[in-house]
C-alpha cells in the first residue's frame, strides 16, 4: 500500500466488566494487525477523562502500537488541559487527537476556556511545541452545526493553520463526499493528509442513532436495504461488509493516505475489512 499511509483503529474508554472484557479481546485482536496507532475517544464535556487516562495507559503499558488519547475542549480550563497534556507526555504519548468536542446536557452556551478545536490546537502547539502529533477532525459532509459548508471549510482550515499535522473525517457512505471535501480543503491550502474515517455496518439501529447525532449521512436507498433485515443479524452484517468494502476499495483506489477504523470495542469486523482489503503499513 506504500509506507506513506496509515491504517488505524479507534476504540472508546469501557464503562463495565462486560465491556472491559470485550475491549481487551477487541485490542488483542486489532493491536495484533500492526496498526499504525489507536486512538482513545473522550466523552462530553471530559466525562471520561480519567477512563480515557487509564485506557491509554493500559494500551502505552503493552508496548504493542502508539496510542493517541482524543483531547476535547469544551468546558475545559486551560489548567485541566495542560494538565492532561503534562500526564500524556509523562506517559511518552507523542500523538494526540484534538477536538472541540460535543457539549454535554445543561452546559448551554458556555464552552469554558477554548471555544472552537483551533483555540484547542494553538494552546498545544504554545504548551507542547512539536511534542504531539495532532489530528483535527474534518466533516466531509459539513458538520451538522455549520452555519454552510464554507463556514465549515473556513473552520477546517483555521484548525490546520493552528497547527494541526492531519486530521480524521467523520464516516460516511459517500466516497464522492469525501473526494469533493479533499478537493475543497487543496484549493483552500490544506496540505496535510486527510485520512478517513470508516464505520463497520453491524447494527443498523446503532447506526441510525449514531448517524443522527454526528450528521452523517446514511443514503437513502442503503438505509431502505438495511431495515429490511430485521432481526436478521447475520445477512445484515454480509451485506453491511460487501457496501464497506466497496466504499474502502474506492478511497483506496482514490488515493486516500490511508484509513481511520471505528471499531465501536469489536474486534470482528474491523479485522475482517483490514484482512480482506490486505492493509498493512509498508
Amino acid at each position: 500500500m506504500g509506507s506513506e499511509r496509515s491504517f488505524s483503529f479507534e476504540f472508546f474508554p469501557p464503562r463495565s466488566d462486560e465491556a472491559a472484557a470485550r475491549f481487551i479481546e477487541a485490542r488483542r485482536v486489532l493491536l495484533a494487525l500492526d496498526p499504525a496507532y489507536v486512538s482513545v475517544t473522550f466523552g462530553a464535556g471530559g466525562s471520561t477523562r480519567d477512563l480515557t487516562l487509564d485506557t491509554v495507559s493500559a494500551i502505552q503499558a503493552e508496548q504493542q502500537a502508539p496510542v493517541a488519547p482524543h483531547i476535547s475542549c469544551v468546558g475545559a480550563s486551560a489548567s485541566s488541559i495542560r494538565e492532561l497534556l503534562d500526564g500524556y507526555r509523562g506517559l511518552g504519548i507523542r500523538r494526540l487527537v484534538a477536538l472541540r468536542g460535543d457539549v454535554p446536557s445543561g452546559m448551554g452556551d458556555t464552552p469554558g476556556e477554548f471555544r472552537y478545536a483551533s483555540d484547542l490546537v494553538a494552546f498545544i502547539r504554545r504548551e507542547t511545541g512539536d511534542w504531539f502529533h495532532l489530528e483535527v477532525a474534518a466533516y466531509p459532509e459539513v458538520h451538522p452545526q455549520a452555519k454552510s459548508a464554507r463556514a465549515d471549510m473556513d473552520a477546517f482550515v483555521r484548525k490546520v493553520r493552528a497547527g494541526a499535522d492531519g486530521a480524521i473525517t467523520q464516516y460516511f457512505f459517500n466516497a464522492d463526499a469525501y473526494f469533493r471535501f479533499r478537493e475543497a480543503a487543496a484549493a483552500a491550502g490544506v496540505t496535510v493528509p486527510i485520512v478517513p474515517g470508516v464505520m463497520p455496518i453491524t447494527n443498523y439501529t446503532q447506526l441510525a442513532r449514531f448517524s443522527a447525532a454526528c450528521g452523517a449521512e446514511i443514503p437513502r436507498w442503503l438505509a431502505r436495504r438495511l431495515e429490511d433485515f430485521g432481526d436478521d443479524l447475520g445477512s445484515l452484517r454480509a451485506f453491511g461488509l460487501d457496501v464497506t468494502l466497496t466504499l474502502c476499495r474506492r478511497l483506496l483506489d482514490g488515493g486516500v493516505p490511508g484509513i481511520h477504523f471505528y471499531t465501536l470495542n469489536r474486534a470482528e469486523p474491523s479485522a475482517t475489512l483490514w484482512q480482506t482489503l490486505g492493509l498493512s503499513q509498508g
